[in-house]
């Protein structure tokens, strides 16, 4: 589903995710965690994503992001773990905005070493809620990523991969449609 479309704001309707991708390096693993990800949700009945990677967001030539993250009803932040924190185009992409991330939530997709990008995680946690944003409680997390996908860019053993992503979707489901019909009722004043 383009996420350019409109879609009526009723309870039901597939929320408008904008994955994003977090890292800009050379020769970086991400793009086949995104692609793996996108595969998933777009096999979830009640997403439909927008892929806004901070690495395009970059050139001067891009389209302004803001409206993009306006759209969206949710958030999946794909992130490898650098030094224990995560990348800092990341950063500069979440602190250029403010009111764009307010009464949503945000879901995390990790990966690195042997700590899977978890340490990323837990610092964007803190971030995201400075924002007035919910996180999700599930993440999936590959730790040692490199190992686990195939060369076609598949999980070796897809099924715990695979169910994590499905818990994660369906907690950022719920989560984005209760804030959706949130806003819409009363708009966030944070």
């Amino acid at each position: 589903m383009d996420l350019n479309t409109r879609v009526p704001a009723s309870p039901d309707a597939p929320l408008k995710v904008a994955v994003i991708l977090g890292s800009n390096r050379e020769g970086r693993f991400g793009p086949v965690v995104a692609e793996w990800f996108l595969r998933r949700a777009a096999a979830h009945p009640g997403v439909g994503t927008d892929l806004i990677d901070v690495a395009e967001t970059e050139v001067p030539t891009a389209a302004p992001v803001a409206p993009r993250l306006a759209r969206a009803d949710a958030f999946v932040v794909l992130t490898p773990e650098y030094n224990h924190s995560y990348p800092a185009p990341l950063k500069s992409l979440v602190d250029r905005h403010f009111s764009e991330w307010q009464a949503k939530p945000v879901a995390f997709v990790s990966y690195g070493g042997i700590s899977g990008g978890l340490r990323a995680v837990e610092h964007l946690r803190q971030v995201f809620a400075e924002l007035h944003a919910v996180s999700v409680r599930d993440t999936v997390s590959f730790h040692n990523a490199g190992a686990l996908f195939d060369d076609l860019g598949e999980p070796r053993d897809p099924g715990p991969v695979d169910g994590a992503a499905k818990r994660m979707l369906d907690q950022l489901v719920w989560w984005g449609r209760a804030l959706r019909e949130a806003r819409i009722r009363h708009p966030y004043g944070g």
